[in-house]
């Protein structure tokens, strides 16, 4: 067995001239790593400080060197770790790369972060011969390997500067991509879509429309829609929130909200929830809202408009003393599901300013006055809530703001706020599409509670007293809700009427890869 003296003595030899005729002194430091643990830490140290002097023993020295990087005493493995750099030269970078990215598996945190930064490190040395080997493990490796391989490749693009991430790079790290792209989870499709969309060659217009039919793809935009496979039901969820930040007027939803349209509204009520405690429904009509703000021109506009007219209608309920069939008779309260009915009435603005006459040309007149009595009664409804809330947040400013229950008040006054807006433009005869808002869940400028907005000042009213176009009140006698009743159960019924869905997990959320196109 080697000793220290004589890793010492070879090491002297190899330092001297003429170094490549010292072949049988190389070979001691190579045999160092069947000594002990100061053996093996020596020879860790020696075998890249020679490596190139000996390339007729470059496989015997890497595979030296790795069995120390897998040592059993954590301090040889270091300094393994430490010194492979110096083998990342020429021929043998991507090697080391592919090395370095299955050391990432260790759960040891001080090697851990050797080897993020030594990866680091040849990166900005050939970033193509590391991507090599990185995307071979992602490719090919353990699950492990390939999960922190993605991570890496996820935390660390950002903070390489440009002079690394050339456009050649960019385009390796796009063409790369797309292979794995074919076969994975929703956590790594995630991560994927944040490494792409990252890259400074794909943030230009015809680069984000590169993205969204890579998500569109992903998506299976071209097959049916099944609301009874959660699987199904999730891939849609995590593709369309991926895309949705790289819509603008410039790059259109058109795509997305045909297929929601027509495959997912109609199934609306048979969802099958991914994920426990999910308001799959709401999710679902959420996301339609917001593509909604970017789709193009559409084939079967009037076609799709009628459809969210039916689901609007369904959440619309009429005046309880004219329903039909004796339901919702006598004093009995409809059930007022205002999140789902924001989402539907925004998207139905949204695209009906692609046929403005769709309300007043192409529905019977029958429907139209059934759309109008639901619509005057909604309106109607509202003013209590909106007062109740009002007044339940008058005066509140800073850490009582910030209660969850008057977290809850402020999320609802706005969804109360933007439907009365909504309503106000239908009610305009002929219908307007003119009026802008926010929806509830988007960020907007803090305003003060109890300062007058000029939104908030123009829902203030019902549409039924001031619009010409709204039902005649001989028609149907409006239901007015007795206000007393709701002050003192506002929370629970907020809780109720203006539920706040979650964001679900991702694919890889169930531990284990399935092998196939997303599944």
């Amino acid at each position: 067995m080697v000793t220290v003296e004589e890793l010492y003595r070879s090491y002297g030899i190899l330092a001297m001239e003429q170094v490549g005729q010292h072949k049988d002194a190389y070979q001691v430091i190579l045999d160092g790593v069947k000594g002990g643990t100061k053996e093996k830490r020596l020879a860790a140290q020696f075998i890249p400080k020679f490596f190139k002097h000996f390339p007729e023993l470059a496989d015997s020295a890497i595979n030296a060197q790795l069995d120390l990087c897998e040592d059993e005493d954590a301090s040889v493995r270091r300094q393994a770790i430490k010194e492979l750099l110096q083998f990342a030269t020429g021929e043998n970078l991507p090697p080391v790369a592919d090395i370095l990215t299955q050391l990432l598996q260790t759960d040891d945190s001080a090697e851990f972060n050797l080897v993020n930064n030594a990866l680091l490190s040849i990166f900005k040395m050939d970033a193509k011969g590391t991507l090599g080997g990185l995307f071979s493990q992602i490719l090919k490796g353990e699950n492990i390997v390939r999960e922190r391989a993605i991570k890496f490749l996820s935390t660390k693009l950002n903070t390489l500067p440009d002079e690394v991430l050339t456009k050649e790079v960019e385009e390796l790290i796009r063409t790369e991509s797309k292979k794995v792209l074919k076969d994975v989870t929703g956590e790594e499709f995630v991560l994927f879509m944040n490494i792409l969309s990252g890259l400074k060659s794909l943030q230009t217009v015809s680069g984000r429309q590169q993205l969204v039919e890579l998500v569109a793809e992903q998506a299976d935009l071209e097959q049916t829609f099944n609301p009874s496979d959660p699987d199904c039901v999730d891939r849609l969820l995590q593709c369309t929130r991926q895309a949705v930040p790289l819509f603008s007027k410039n790059v259109h939803s058109t795509r997305f909200v045909t297929y929601f349209c027509e495959q997912v509204l109609p199934n609306l009520s048979s969802l099958i929830t991914p994920v426990e405690g999910l308001d799959i429904q709401l999710e679902v009509l959420k996301l339609l809202a917001e593509l909604s703000s970017f789709c193009g021109d559409m084939e079967k506009i009037e076609t799709n408009l009628r459809k969210l007219l039916d689901k609007l209608l369904e959440h619309m309920p009429l005046p309880p003393e004219e329903a039909e069939n004796g339901e919702n008779a006598g004093n009995e309260e409809p059930k007022l599901q205002f999140s789902y009915v924001e989402c539907l009435l925004y998207s139905f603005h949204q695209l009906g300013r692609k046929l403005p006459d769709f309300l007043t040309a192409k529905l019977n007149a029958e429907k139209l006055k059934d759309f109008k009595i639901r619509l005057q009664y909604f309106a109607q409804s509202l003013q209590v809530y909106i007062r109740q809330l009002r007044l339940a947040l008058q005066g509140k400013t800073g850490k009582a703001l910030k209660t969850d229950e008057n977290k809850i008040r402020v999320v609802a006054l706005r969804i109360t706020n933007n439907i009365n807006v909504l309503i106000k433009d239908l009610f305009h005869s002929p219908p307007s599409y003119k009026s802008t808002v926010t929806l509830s869940w988007k960020p907007v400028q803090k305003v003060e509670i109890g300062q007058k907005r000029a939104t908030e000042d123009t829902t203030s009213g019902s549409p039924a007293k001031k619009s010409p176009a709204g039902p005649k009140r001989d028609a149907r006698q409006i239901y007015n809700p007795p206000s007393g009743k709701y002050s003192s159960n506002l929370g629970n019924f907020m809780r109720g009427a203006f539920r706040e869905s979650r964001g679900g997990r991702g694919w890889g959320a169930r531990g284990n890869r399935s092998r196939g196109r997303l599944y």
